[in-house]
């Protein structure tokens, strides 16, 4: 995971921060020519150029358009599922398989323990290095990983397990081979299974949020959101190209399409926005995490002593209430 204390030097910049990148570079040539000259000037020019590029962070985080937001949520140093995993799951057992065709590594799933509570944890996983993207398909999944994510929300209701999904995929993967073995169904499947349960189901989008894919485990009691993260019925490029025909539009359709955490909150699609670290949650993974899984507890707790029929009540009044004020 990238961390706050990760040097500039190794860190990836996106189109819009040039201004940061450039003044973070300094800073780190200063800091190398300090260690072999201590002198006040040194000291003060670093201090000078901190002060700047935080000013400049700011200044750019606080007025992100929707395009810029899509390239946050798609960092490639943006915390993963499996980071959230190893710094709010104890004892997390991975389960695997879907027991009709074969194991789909894009949706990581398995029981552990929360804040010493027992539950279940599903994600699209997109991999951090290259081997690890092509294992997990860019966290594209297959029939196969939502009829794992249907097997493994019912054995979480039949043990009274709350389940957790943490949503980061670009959708549902394209593949003929996935349309032969009927995607759409699969997903259908899994949405379905969502609206059924009698357990809570607490859905975090924690990156990018697209299509049916990111639905189909993302049905949730209570859907949060992180800052950057966006949520669209597909691909600002997809889009693009179906209402214009020009891939290279994406900027006007990001911006058309709504996709953004502050206008799903407007529009009652998703429940709750978490704030993210000043630059983004890549800056400072551990604590993007930490603060999620705060907000995960709170909202969690809001279920406890309710029984199955009023939490599956809650879930189908929220769903079929959007939409209903515009």
């Amino acid at each position: 995971m990238a961390g706050a204390g990760v040097l500039s030097s190794m860190r990836t910049y996106l189109d819009f921060e040039k201004p940061i990148a450039e003044l973070e570079s300094k800073v780190a040539e200063l800091r190398s020519l300090s260690e072999n000259d201590n002198s006040v000037s040194i000291v003060e020019e670093i201090a000078t150029l901190q002060d700047k590029a935080q000013l400049a962070l700011e200044e750019i985080y606080a007025n992100l358009t929707p395009w810029q937001k899509t390239q946050v949520a798609r960092h490639p140093d943006r915390p993963h599922f499996s980071d959230y995993i190893s710094e709010l799951i104890d004892d997390f057992t991975p389960l695997a398989g879907d027991r009709y065709f074969a194991e789909d590594h894009a949706i990581v799933g398995g029981i552990g323990r929360f804040r010493e509570r027992s539950v279940m944890v599903i994600g699209h996983e997109k991999g951090s290095n290259t081997e690890d993207r092509i294992k997990h398909n860019f966290g594209m999944a297959r029939p196969e990983g939502y009829r794992k994510a249907v097997r493994l929300m019912r054995l979480a209701d039949r043990f009274g397990l709350p389940v957790l999904t943490f949503i980061d995929t670009a959708g549902a993967y394209p593949g003929i081979g996935a349309e032969e073995r009927g995607q759409a169904e699969a997903i259908a499947r899994s949405t379905d299974c969502c609206m059924s349960l009698g357990v809570p189901i607490i859905a975090t989008i924690i990156g990018e949020g697209g299509s049916g894919g990111a639905v189909a485990i993302a049905t949730a009691n209570r859907v949060v959101i992180l800052e950057h993260a966006i949520y669209t019925v597909a691909s600002p490029e997809a889009a693009a190209s179906i209402l214009w025909r020009e891939s290279t539009r994406a900027k006007d359709a990001a911006t058309n399409m709504k996709i953004t955490a502050q206008d799903l909150i407007a529009l009652k699609v998703v429940d709750t926005i978490i704030p993210e670290p000043l630059g983004g949650a890549h800056r400072a993974a551990k604590r993007a995490i930490s603060d999620t899984g705060a907000k995960i507890q709170s909202v969690l707790a809001e279920f406890s002593g309710l029984s199955a029929a009023e939490i599956r009540g809650q879930r189908r009044e929220k769903f079929m209430a959007i939409g209903r004020s515009l």
